[in-house]
This record gives structure tokens, C-alpha cells and sequence, in this order.
């Protein structure tokens, strides 16, 4: 039996809350610790993001402002001038339009090349751990090693491609005077370093995918090539999705590559500027020019381009996911028999 409790006159039926005990320091101590220390765990990324990153960006925006000189620092304010004098300059949209092309010609087999990669180091060969570190090797060679290199590779005198190129009746090709011939040579440059590197992410995601579904569709007479369409690729669309927007927003930023190709010509990007990409423009209004006011506008530009296209890239790539995404039918559980025949789209 409990005791009954006493209530002063007038406040018959109501409800009496017990009171709450009191805490020692060290129970307040420990309930704070649990309540702010994720906060304070991942507090570091917020504060150096701040201070490496929207600082950085907001002092810019600043800079494009203003008549900013290398030397003499900040002139007058001009506002916007900067923008729309760069929105009318030819040589801005060249440089646009180079950046465009070589992101196409490297992005495109690039993430191509690293699926079909990653699908043959998924399969049951020896030594995996050697070429699974192996193509790991092209990303780890110091970028300006590998800019010279290819750029030797790509002579137009004494290239080893124009050699071979030579030896069977063709033509050389001037790889550092024609624009597509450029582009092609940068672009294979870009291919070399990073589909080893988007080929290890993409093959992490393949051996997350139940082994149980492409053993059931082996069972239903299903091919690789169709397990692989019908299974790999429906499972590790997250991750594509992910290597294709990363691959866009280092495409567009593309600088050591055509900075190095031709480390003799006067103007960089080619003398007549046929692979000057943005940040290499950018690059040159700002250290051989002296305006930093342009230059910063520049890259205010391409921070909206890139962020533009980057958004654009991931719609499409979740509209394309949601539409092809596999549905679950009524009374039925999804196997590897139902993905193979497509009797669950």
C-alpha cells in the first residue's frame, strides 16, 4: 500500500508531480558530454571549411568588385564591371568552350572505362590484391611527371605516337597546333590519372551487392554481360551517381594538364589558345596580366558554371535512377530471377 498524499485546502484533485531529483555536478557534466559532444567531435570540419573554404570564396567576391592590381592591391570599386566585361570577352568563352570539350572527352570514357574496369577486378582472378593496387599506380605519380610525359609522348616532331603513326603510312598529327587533336591528348592525359581511381570506388560498390543474386541469376541462365546490366549497375547507382559528379566538378577545373602540355609555348593554353581551359585563362589574367579584379570574377564564373552543371548532372542522374530503379511487385519478393527478366520495372 502507498501512502497517501495531503494536499493543502483547495487544491483537492489535482495531480501532484513528483519532484524531480537533483543531479550532482558530475550526472550534469555527463548528460551535457552526451548531448554537445557530437557537435564538438565534428566541429573541426565546420571551422578549417570556414576558414580554407567560405572565406576564401567571399574574399573573392570582393576582389571581382573592385580594380584589384598584383602590385599596387585594391583600386576603385567598379561593382560588376568585371563580370560583364569578362560575359563579353571572346577569349573568356574560348576558354569556356575548350573546358567544355575536353570535360566531354574525358569524363564520358573515363567513368565508362572505370565501370568495365571495375567489373573485371570484381571477377574471381589470381592475385587480386596486385592489379587491384595496380591501376591504383597512375593516381599516385606526381601530376607535373605525368604532364611531361604525354607531352612528349604527344610531339609533333619526335613523338613516339607520331613515329608509330609514321611506320604504318599515316600522317603525323600536330597534337599541340590543331584544337580536337589537343583536346584529345589532354583528355587522354586526365583518363590515365583518374579511371584507375573512380575504378576502385565503383568496385568497393560492386562488392557491397549480395553474391546470392548473381549466383540465383546464374542459375536462371543469365549471361555476365546481362548480370551485369541487370544487377551490377541497378546496385551501385548511388556510387555512379557520385563518380560522375565528382568526374564533372574535376573536369571543369582541368589546370596542370594543358598548363604543362606545351611548356615552350609563349602563351598558355597554346599560342593561338586552343586548349586554354577557364582556370588556365584564369591563371593568366591573374599572374600575367596583373588583375586580379578579372580574374576573380573569372572564377566566380566558373564556381557558377560548375555548380550549375554539377546540379543539372545530379538531376538527371536521379530522374534516370528513380525511373529505371527496380519496384518491388505486390505478394512477391525481388530476386535475381526478377531483375534479370525485367518483370519488376
Amino acid at each position: 500500500m502507498t501512502a497517501a498524499t495531503t494536499l493543502p485546502p483547495g487544491q483537492a484533485g489535482r495531480t501532484v508531480r513528483p519532484e524531480r531529483p537533483r543531479l550532482t555536478p558530475r550526472q550534469r557534466l555527463s548528460r551535457a558530454d552526451v548531448r554537445w559532444s557530437p557537435y564538438l567531435y565534428v566541429s573541426p570540419f565546420f571551422v578549417l571549411f570556414a576558414l580554407v573554404g567560405l572565406f576564401p570564396l567571399g574574399y573573392t567576391f570582393v576582389v571581382s568588385l573592385n580594380h584589384w592590381d598584383l602590385l599596387s592591391g585594391p583600386g576603385e570599386w567598379v561593382g560588376l564591371k568585371n563580370f560583364t566585361d569578362e560575359l563579353a570577352d571572346p577569349l573568356f568563352w574560348n576558354s569556356m568552350l575548350n573546358t567544355l570539350s575536353i570535360f566531354v572527352l574525358s569524363a564520358v570514357p573515363q567513368v565508362t572505362i572505370a565501370l568495365v574496369l571495375a567489373a573485371l577486378l570484381d571477377a574471381n582472378l589470381r592475385g587480386k590484391t596486385f592489379w587491384r593496387m595496380s591501376v591504383l599506380l597512375p593516381y599516385v605519380v606526381t601530376p607535373v611527371a605525368v604532364a611531361l610525359i604525354f607531352s612528349s609522348l604527344f610531339g609533333e616532331t619526335y613523338g613516339l605516337i607520331n613515329n608509330m603513326l609514321g611506320a604504318v603510312g599515316i600522317d603525323p598529327v600536330q597534337w599541340k597546333q590543331s584544337r580536337l587533336a589537343s583536346h584529345l591528348a589532354i583528355a587522354t592525359m586526365i583518363n590515365w590519372r583518374w579511371t584507375g581511381y573512380n575504378a576502385l570506388i565503383l568496385l568497393a560498390a560492386m562488392q557491397a551487392v549480395p553474391r546470392d543474386l548473381y549466383e540465383s541469376a546464374a542459375l536462371d541462365g543469365a549471361s555476365a554481360v546481362r548480370r551485369f546490366f541487370s544487377i551490377t549497375i541497378p546496385s551501385i547507382r548511388p556510387t555512379i551517381i557520385f563518380v560522375v559528379i565528382t568526374a564533372t566538378i574535376g573536369g571543369l577545373q582541368v589546370f596542370t594538364e594543358p598548363k604543362l602540355f606545351d611548356a615552350t609555348s609563349a602563351t598558355p593554353g597554346g599560342a593561338f589558345r586552343q586548349y586554354q581551359t577557364t582556370v588556365l585563362y584564369l591563371w593568366d589574367l591573374a599572374f600575367n596580366r596583373g588583375d586580379f579584379g578579372k580574374a576573380a570574377a573569372v572564377a566566380w564564373l566558373l564556381f557558377i558554371v560548375v555548380v550549375a552543371i554539377g546540379l543539372i548532372n545530379f538531376a538527371i542522374s536521379r530522374r534516370i535512377a528513380s525511373g529505371d530503379a527496380p519496384k518491388k511487385p505486390k505478394g512477391r519478393t525481388k530476386t535475381a530471377k526478377n531483375l534479370v527478366e525485367g518483370d519488376v520495372r
